[in-house]
């Protein structure tokens, strides 16, 4: 649509009627940055292999590697790649408002003989074909494990059945 060899209408008045600005006009792109793609191919390695490495880390971990990079770029390059580090974030241990806040029963209690307080917990165990989870019923002052059992699934029979075996037993406070 541009005529630069126009005799009657100059460039000026030909971006005017275009509504086009004369930068955009005589812009000339740049090739692309080579160096910024090699850059990004060794901050996508570095950061397959160590996910937690931040701008800092990657900065630090390219100038090892003997490219002269400072955090600017490396963080610039790191945001149009979508990469962040993975660490805990702030804030993370606030509890929502709407939470309801249970009091803690324990507390003033001067635990001091076995069989006075139980407690139990529920973990699970990572297998090749998937999951066992496990609960157990300890003494909160001895440590000692009163019962435990494991299932395959989650729901709360197996629970009860450690709860069940543990009334049997009774340690025996000493002295």
């Amino acid at each position: 649509m541009m005529d630069p060899g126009h005799l009657e209408i100059p460039i000026i008045r030909q971006c005017e009627l275009l509504s086009l600005p004369r930068s955009t006009y005589y812009y000339n792109p740049r090739e692309p940055d080579t160096y910024n793609d090699l850059l990004m191919r060794l901050i996508d390695e570095q950061y397959t292999k160590t996910p937690f490495y931040g701008v800092p880390r990657i900065t630090e971990w390219l100038k090892r590697q003997g490219h002269p990079v400072n955090y600017k770029r490396v963080g610039r390059l790191m945001r149009v790649m979508g990469l962040e580090g993975i660490y805990p974030k702030r804030n993370l241990s606030q509890a929502s408002k709407e939470h309801k806040i249970y009091p803690y029963l324990l507390r003033g209690l001067e635990i001091d003989h076995p069989d006075q307080v139980w407690c139990s917990d529920i973990t699970y165990i990572r297998l090749r074909q998937g999951f066992v989870y496990l609960v157990a019923v300890m003494d909160w002052f001895s440590r000692y494990v009163l019962s435990w059992e494991l299932s395959v699934t989650m729901d709360r029979d197996f629970c009860v059945r450690a709860r069940e075996a543990n009334s049997q037993v009774r340690i025996l406070p000493t002295g």
